[in-house]
């Protein structure tokens, strides 16, 4: 096996990991914390468990027509999307991800890219609800890696670009400039956009990532 596809294999097999985490946590919720407002300020805890349902499930084709279709409008189409994926209840919703837990579909891109969707999007659940995960380091500095070598769904490599990001509990370092230093957790949900993290972080950069954020 060469070591593109390996590395490929670790990636899909830290995906399944956590949405099976998450699934297990999100298995003891009242309805009403189903209605609580997620990070992603728009959206609810449900909602976002949808939209992560919809990132397991759409592959090329699907992602180019429901693109299209939404006349490029990104928000749109993630709606659309979302949308799709909702059911009757938030039992019915989390079955539903349940059930494409173990998919490994995408429409394109390093699953890098897909672990940190699916990390990201967990935190925007956990972090309102006071749930709390402690991640294995690799698949994290996996996704920092990836945040700062690139932008996807994120601004990520544009946020951070002239800032100097280590982190404290494992082996992350990446540019030059200010530093900013924190759990790796923190620093990957900040390239996120996600502020509620910034105060995890120390360093004479984090002013100058709170700005960017906004």
């Amino acid at each position: 096996m060469s070591r593109a596809r390996a590395d490929r294999d670790r990636l899909w097999a830290a995906i399944h990991v956590e949405r099976a985490a998450l699934a297990d946590e999100l298995g003891a919720l009242r309805d009403a914390e189903w209605r609580t407002g997620s990070l992603c300020t728009r959206w609810s805890v449900e909602e976002v468990l949808a939209h992560l349902t919809a990132v397991a499930r759409t592959g090329r084709v699907g992602w180019i027509r429901s693109i299209v279709g939404a006349g490029f409008d990104t928000d749109k189409h993630n709606r659309r999307r979302m949308r799709e994926q909702l059911r009757d209840s938030p039992g019915g919703t989390l079955e539903n991800f349940v059930d494409s837990s173990s998919l490994r579909v995408s429409p394109f891109g390093d699953p890098a890219a897909w672990l940190g969707e699916t990390i990201v999007h967990a935190e925007d659940i956990r972090r309102p609800l006071g749930l709390t995960r402690a991640y294995p380091v690799d698949p994290l500095t996996g996704v920092a890696r990836f945040y700062t070598s690139q932008d996807f769904a994120v601004n990520s490599a544009r946020l951070v670009k002239g800032l100097r990001l280590r982190a404290t509990d494992g082996p992350f370092e990446a540019g030059a400039g200010p530093e900013v230093e924190g759990p790796t957790l923190a620093l990957v949900m900040a390239m996120a956009g996600r502020p509620v993290f910034l105060d995890e972080l120390s360093g004479g950069g984090v002013d100058e990532l709170r700005r960017r954020i906004g």
